[in-house]
């Protein structure tokens, strides 16, 4: 923090028990903590002023003007790079006979991507001073909401930023709608409009996703299809089929965020104002949004009571990506707590309750979707994936590098040994987790959040993604200036380790130490407004004294 000149205090402002006065733009202890039932506090009217109406502004939590329209500002760059840069289609219907064709072509491509950088460089800044915000207890949780959706529409139409998985989607979605099963075989069985815009490196690859999300491609697909294999339409809808789970985690947020002790203000900003979020959930469009909906809904309906709810709306998250089924035993903890007896007996009880609801819902979605159970085996797609964002794969090839200079060996059987010891590390914080978890209640569903957070670590491959699945939990417990800092930092650098065209930048050394010294920043910036110290303290004027003068004397000047 830089040094700031010494003010005398006045009522109006906060002060320390020392009494000197807390700079405005400084979050204090009592910024990040949780106010009674964890609302936010706005400033009393004096008594009987007259209230004027609330204007737009102010039923929209009166959001602060800068961070709004510089990320707004971002989300366009975005779009209008993403046209050239990103995960763009192999035949554009708009761009590719039309003059700005040039766009997504040589200098016109490299220009659209330095566009998208710019874009994420705004995005970022705006971010880290809505942050100063929320800490200062000048932006409520109504105005984080407002400003994350104004910077989230433009994006709601862009081509996939940074990734090219919603073609994959949508690819797998037409392979039954043409007679072939999506857990069979890849998209490259199916020649077409829809397999050629998918990632060579998935071309081959059965779909790893549950039969809900089966169900749900398929719809799309078939409405995409009517349109004419319209893929710019296919895109757009299935972002916004996708956002349907972004709307269910900000409708429970409040109440959710209450029960596990955050600020609700801190939490949007955490998970839904996150450039993580915006950039890469929304505007990749990834199906990582319904799990992380379904699975706040499901937490809250089981922290309300109503468990046959909460189990199947779990049970649909799982249906969707297979990971949330780490939560399912966290829930049954919930509802056991509510029995009478020994915690054996409502264990086995609830247990069996749960296992039964899930039995029925994922039957009946898996029927609805008329696939069977080879999901399972096309799990292991994933970990084809070899980047060190999974923490035991990149120890595997760190101890590789390390061996390499004395030897010649192959890398893959130390990535294998690292991944299985890092499997035997993930199932131990799960039964620790979960043993911890046996008193039910808001610490069950905490808990659960760390299981999924080290899922998405541990696992044999980790995408910047998949963390969401147990932030979109954390963000709602309490957090210390330290602990932001640390987020601002991490999610800053899980932005830039893919290409806004979907290309791994996970080994390009010089970029991503560029990248994590403004991250860096970012972070220091986040609390220190002058993160490097630029600024100098402006020098206090010394206060003239009083001259003294001896008793009886003339004062000075006098006759």
């Amino acid at each position: 923090m830089t040094a700031q000149p010494t003010r005398p205090a006045t009522g109006s402002e906060p002060t320390d028990p020392e009494g000197s006065p807390v700079p405005s733009d400084v979050p204090t202890a009592t910024a990040l903590a949780p106010d009674a039932g964890g609302r936010e506090s706005p400033p009393a009217a004096g008594a009987g002023a007259p209230r004027p109406a609330p204007g737009l502004r102010s039923r929209l939590g009166d959001p602060p003007r800068k961070p709004l329209w510089i990320g707004f500002a971002a989300s366009v760059v975005l779009l209008i790079g993403g046209v050239g840069g990103g995960g763009t289609l192999v035949h554009d219907p708009i761009l590719t006979n039309s003059p700005l064709g040039f766009w997504r072509f040589g200098h016109g491509r490299e220009l659209a991507t330095a566009l998208m950088y710019v874009g994420v460089v705004l995005m970022a800044w705006a971010w880290v001073q809505l942050g100063r915000e929320v800490l200062a207890r000048r932006a409520g949780g109504r105005a984080v909401l407002t400003t994350s959706v104004v910077w989230m529409l433009p994006l709601l139409v862009a081509p996939p930023l940074f990734t090219r998985d919603v073609y994959s989607y949508l690819a797998q979605g037409a392979l039954p709608l043409f007679g072939f099963d999506p857990y069979a075989v890849g998209p490259e069985a199916m020649p077409g409009t829809f397999t050629d815009n998918v990632h060579y490196f998935w071309q081959d690859t059965p779909a790893p996703y549950g039969p809900l999300f089966i169900l749900i491609a398929k719809a799309w697909a078939w409405v995409t299809v009517q349109a004419g294999t319209n893929m710019v339409l296919g895109v757009i809808g299935m972002r916004l089929i996708m956002c349907i789970g972004l709307v269910l985690l900000i409708w429970t947020m409040p109440e959710l965020t209450r029960r596990l002790g955050g600020r609700p203000a801190v939490a949007l900003w955490v998970v839904v104002a996150n450039p993580v979020m915006v950039i890469h959930l929304v505007g990749g469009g990834h199906n990582d949004l319904l799990l992380v909906g379904f699975l706040a809904v499901g937490c809250l309906a089981m922290l309300r009571g109503r468990h046959v709810l909460g189990i199947a709306l779990v049970t649909c998250a799982m249906a969707t990506k297979a990971s949330a089924a780490v939560a399912l035993p966290f829930l049954v903890l919930i509802w056991a707590a509510r029995l009478q007896g020994s915690f054996p007996r409502r264990l086995v009880r609830a247990g069996a309750a749960g296992v039964a609801v899930f039995g029925v819902v994922f039957a009946g979605v898996t029927l609805a979707a008329q696939v069977d159970l080879g999901w399972l085996p096309a799990l292991s797609a994933p970990s084809m994936i070899v980047n060190w964002l999974s923490l035991p794969t990149g120890i595997g090839e760190f101890v590789h590098t390390a061996f390499f200079g004395v030897a010649p060996l192959p890398k893959q059987p130390f990535v294998n040994v690292a991944r299985v010891i890092g499997a035997i590390a993930l199932v131990t914080i799960i039964a620790v987790q979960w043993w911890r978890a046996r008193g039910g209640g808001p610490d069950a569903v905490r808990r659960a959040g760390i299981a999924l957070l080290a899922v998405a670590l541990l696992s044999p491959a980790t995408l910047p993604w998949y963390l969401s699945w147990g932030m979109a939990i954390l963000a709602m417990v309490p957090w210390s200036a330290r602990g932001l800092q640390w987020l601002v930092f991490g999610s800053l650098g899980l932005m830039v380790v893919y290409y806004p065209n979907g290309e791994d930048a996970l080994y390009n050394w010089g970029y991503l130490a560029v990248c994590a010294v403004l991250a860096w920043l970012a972070a220091r910036s986040l609390l220190r407004p002058d993160p490097l110290g630029f600024r100098r303290p402006k020098p206090v004027p010394a206060r003239p004294s009083a001259p003294t003068r001896a008793p009886g004397a003339p004062a000075v000047g006098g006759g």
